[in-house]
């Protein structure tokens, strides 16, 4: 697909990760990720082990969150490791590959997660940080182009998943999981065009800001009537009436 290989701009490397944060600092709880090589079609050749980490915190995690993640203050004080750590381990877990990856969430929000965890803490690899920040994909801002609900609203990680006909690894919200769905969601993408065909098309339905004659002609090809010229200047000619 020409967006996606616009994107990569030649990069065969991808990090997909997904942070968890805490309810009301939104500072950092837990990583986790996977790493793929990509083929020549830019579809997912090979998966790595995926990588998780769980991630001390400054200020407590909220309720909302141990509900939502089941990562607890006990389990962060007893398996969690500083935020300078876990950038460490996130880039040993890369290895050569992290200088050529693009780094994937799903999302804006993990990228707040990064700086606001970067704001709490003095010391953390810079190195790190500057690498995800400077190659950074949001893949919902891509996909939600193209697929969208029936309001006009993007659909989450897993409502897309289900659409494309992605197996889901489980349990949602662990940050793994939610790694590798974004992965297979990101190949079904490219290996299913027919849907994204079929709901972009339903898509254009649901922009409010096209003139009436537009509007129109697109509910006809939609429901895969037949639109001849004829009409469609009909159509104009009704609007400027």
């Amino acid at each position: 697909m020409k967006k996606i290989n616009s994107i990569l701009k030649g990069r065969k490397y991808i990090a997909f990760l997904d942070f968890e944060g805490t309810q009301f600092s939104h500072e950092m709880i837990a990583i986790g990720g996977v790493l793929v090589s990509l083929d020549k079609n830019d579809r997912i050749k090979k998966m790595k082990e995926p990588f998780k980490i769980l991630v001390k915190a400054k200020n407590k995690i909220g309720s909302y969150v141990v509900d939502l993640t089941h990562i607890t203050e006990e389990m962060l004080k007893t398996d969690g490791v500083t935020f300078h750590t876990a950038l460490t381990e996130l880039k040993k877990y890369l290895g050569l590959r992290f200088k050529k990856c693009l780094f994937v969430t799903y999302g804006n929000h993990d990228m707040r997660i990064l700086n606001q965890s970067i704001a709490y803490n003095f010391s953390y690899p810079k190195d790190v940080t500057s690498q995800i920040q400077k190659n950074y994909l949001d893949y919902a801002s891509v996909i939600s182009e193209f697929v969208r609900d029936d309001n006009g609203n993007p659909l989450s990680l897993v409502k897309n998943c289900e659409l494309f006909g992605v197996k889901i690894a489980e349990p949602i919200h662990d940050p793994a999981s939610d790694a590798i769905n974004l992965a297979n969601l990101y190949d079904a993408f490219l290996a299913h065009p027919e849907i994204v065909e079929r709901e972009y098309i339903k898509s254009l339905l649901k922009v409010n800001h096209f003139p009436d004659p537009i509007r129109r002609a697109s509910e006809k090809l939609v429901n895969g009537e037949d639109l001849s010229v004829k009409e469609f200047n009909s159509f104009v000619k009704d609007y400027l009436k």
